[in-house]
């Protein structure tokens, strides 16, 4: 049985490849990266130092992040996902080429109760080809779920994609 570590360490290592493909997969894409969920900012550093030409706009209720991971106040967007993902779809549209989410706790249940409210409120923000990383399992109608790239543990990191 996984210690809580092993299971850290799997969530990590998956969400680092995931990323890594999902960033080379939609290269060739203009539309903005989206982070839901900055927390400590981990994922939000990498992005930054990985994504190139690209705005990375980030959604959290309260920015709390380590001092080197607070992304600038004009792309950070404030509030609860449930009220700023509807306002995202009236401001960017489809447009983004990858969305990360990692929105959930210590909770299975809760996490999946989640994952099933916000998939419809992600779903019409991905551009057609942009890529949706998401630490736990999302509910699409029109994003495929996709085989996890080397490196990554199952059930710890998903992949999905808009064709």
């Amino acid at each position: 049985m996984p210690t809580r570590l092993d299971v850290f360490i799997d969530r990590m290592v998956s969400q680092r490849a995931c990323l890594d493909y999902a960033i080379a997969e939609t290269d060739a894409l203009a539309g903005p990266v989206f982070e839901l969920g900055l927390g400590n900012g981990r994922t939000y550093h990498h992005l930054r130092h990985r994504v190139q030409g690209r705005d990375i706009f980030v959604f959290e209720r309260a920015v709390g992040a380590h001092p080197d991971s607070v992304p600038p106040a004009d792309r950070t967007i404030l509030g609860d996902v449930r009220e700023t993902l509807p306002a995202a779809v009236r401001r960017f549209g489809p447009a983004a080429s990858l969305i990360h989410a990692d929105l959930g706790g210590h909770n299975p249940e809760k996490n999946d109760a989640f994952a099933r409210l916000v998939s419809p409120l992600v779903e019409p923000l991905l551009a057609p080809g942009g890529m949706m990383v998401s630490s736990d399992r999302m509910y699409f109608d029109a994003l495929s779920e996709l085989a996890l790239p080397e490196g990554a543990v199952p059930g710890r990191c998903f992949v999905y994609r808009r064709t």
